[in-house]
């Protein structure tokens, strides 16, 4: 009986040690592509009984190709380059990697989000610019005094907010899913999706895309908040109208934005968020440290064997 066969379609790794290791010592066979288009992942994926899959494109096209898939696992937490109706259709179970850098990316949207709060890129600029002021130009309320809230509660926002809990302040959560009193064990306040926006200072995305969040940050919605609150997104570029936002920035309805995603990556160059002095940007880096590499593909790499063998699985998302 031939080895079962575990494709890489992508990555953008060092090296794969953790998969190689893994992936041998189950019995498998690891094979690697640098699939950018659906035509080739199918070249490549056709009798592959387990896909590891980083940005390639794995839509129904490639599941209708699949002979022997048992399953596909995704490098990180959103699965937006699967089409998990189609995996479903086809006994194919889908997994992510939500738990590889939960503190790395709390830590990121919180760095923005006091960055911001404290001024830190706009006083450096106008210090750079030969302007010595010991006031900020703009209101800055103290963190003590600030409410943080996060859109969602899930393993990152908690881990967020319990970061904030130093700074004191309130801490509250939009999260449907989640009940009051988890929120309260926490010491966080459940709020609804009104009051989310018009009770936030600091307020940081933490939820999936679906088609219900897509655009969960809107013109409409901006409009609702404090004119010196901030919005944070690390989680999902397109839960953010980001067109919206810069317009929003520029008219000073809220005071500022950090983002780590957006709706397009890379963003455009002439995207209208470049123009505004209180955007702080990052180039989707949050889930990154030195450690969250290798705890990615190890994590990934035993996802695979769990599915080659039958086995429970730990993180599948379309059940």
């Amino acid at each position: 009986m031939p080895k079962p066969r575990v494709l890489i379609t992508d990555h953008g790794f060092p090296n794969l040690r953790h998969e190689e290791t893994t992936i041998a010592a189950a019995g498998a066979e690891l094979v690697v592509a640098q699939c950018k288009t659906a035509e080739e992942v199918i070249a490549a994926a056709r009798e592959a009984d387990a896909l590891l899959v980083q940005w390639a494109p794995v839509n129904a096209a490639v599941m209708a190709a699949l002979t022997r898939c048992k399953v596909i696992v995704r490098y990180g937490i959103g699965v937006d380059n699967v089409d998990l109706a189609a995996a479903k259709a086809r006994g194919i179970a889908v997994c992510n990697v939500p738990d590889y850098g939960v503190h790395e990316v709390a830590e990121h949207a919180v760095s923005l989000a006091l960055s911001l709060a404290r001024q830190l890129p706009m006083i450096d600029r106008r210090l750079r610019g030969g302007t010595w002021k010991i006031t900020p130009d703009k209101p800055m309320p103290a963190l003590r005094e600030t409410t943080f809230a996060t859109a969602g509660f899930g393993r990152i926002a908690r881990t967020a907010h319990e970061m904030m809990k130093g700074f004191g302040g309130k801490r509250i959560a939009y999260d449907p899913y989640v009940t009051a009193e988890a929120m309260a064990a926490a010491g966080v306040e459940k709020v609804d999706l009104e009051q989310l926006f018009t009770r936030a200072d600091l307020l940081s995305l933490h939820l999936p895309l679906t088609a219900e969040t897509k655009h969960f940050v809107n013109t409409a919605r901006l409009a609702q908040m404090k004119k010196h609150a901030i919005v944070v997104n690390t989680a999902r570029g397109p839960l953010v109208d980001t067109v919206a936002l810069a317009a929003a920035l520029q008219a000073g309805v809220i005071a500022g934005a950090g983002l780590d995603v957006y709706e397009k990556e890379p963003v455009e160059k002439d995207h209208p968020l470049f123009a505004c002095p209180n955007a702080l940007l990052t180039s989707h880096v949050a889930w990154y440290s030195e450690s969250s590499i290798p705890r990615l593909q190890q994590l990934a790499a035993e996802e695979v064997v769990r599915g080659l063998r039958g086995e429970p699985l730990k993180n599948q998302v379309n059940k």
